[in-house]
């Protein structure tokens, strides 16, 4: 069984036909801050997943305590093999700020920091990020990364960085930008408000 090699993440094949990757951020305690080992077991599940000839989609979501996760009663996403249903939970928190708060800016940049947030985004198959609660900060990056984003009714998304006294890291000034134009990309960038779906 794929999820049983990882601690961040339950990774399976989902669908009729077994062709639909799932991968649920699986931190619930910490709404799934993205942690460094959280980010390379997400590497790890999608090179896995994009080398399997069987799967054509990717289906990112976070668990059932943190963001769109399955009720009690569902195996598989709905329109994918199931009945699912997404909760009102984070999908991602952001980045891990607890791991982050005692880095420099040399450690980071020299370091490598962020290195390898990308892979969401060079993955050749389609990557679908299911959100029905809070992306926020790199949880944002990360649902703008993929190809496509399902968005529930309680989905919200922002980049409260500027709140921290900071900016976002992980291309995510560019990506809003052209996610929610220019104008609306500058407010929530400098003001930290989130916007729903």
């Amino acid at each position: 069984r794929a999820g049983a090699a990882f601690q961040y993440l339950l990774v399976q094949k989902t669908g009729a036909q077994k062709n639909v990757g799932l991968i649920q951020l699986n931190r619930p305690q910490a709404l799934n801050a993205l942690c460094e080992g959280l980010m390379a077991e997400l590497r790890r599940a999608l090179e896995t997943m994009e080398s399997d000839p069987e799967v054509g989609a990717i289906v990112l979501t976070g668990s059932q305590k943190a963001f769109a996760g399955r009720t009690a009663a569902s195996a598989h996403p709905r329109g994918f093999g199931g009945d699912w249903r997404p909760t009102a939970l984070p999908f991602a928190a952001g980045a891990d700020i607890k791991e982050m708060q005692n880095k420099t800016f040399q450690e980071c940049y020299s370091g490598g920091f962020l290195a390898g947030w990308d892979k969401v985004s060079v993955v050749r198959k389609p990557i679908i990020a299911a959100v029905n609660g809070y992306a926020l900060g790199g949880g944002c990056e990360l649902a703008m990364m993929c190809d496509i984003i399902y968005a529930g009714e309680k989905a919200q998304f922002g980049q409260p960085e500027i709140l921290l006294g900071t900016i976002p890291g992980a291309g995510g000034t560019q990506r809003l930008t052209r996610a929610v134009g220019k104008s609306l990309a500058m407010e929530m960038v400098l003001t930290g408000d989130r916007i729903s779906a």
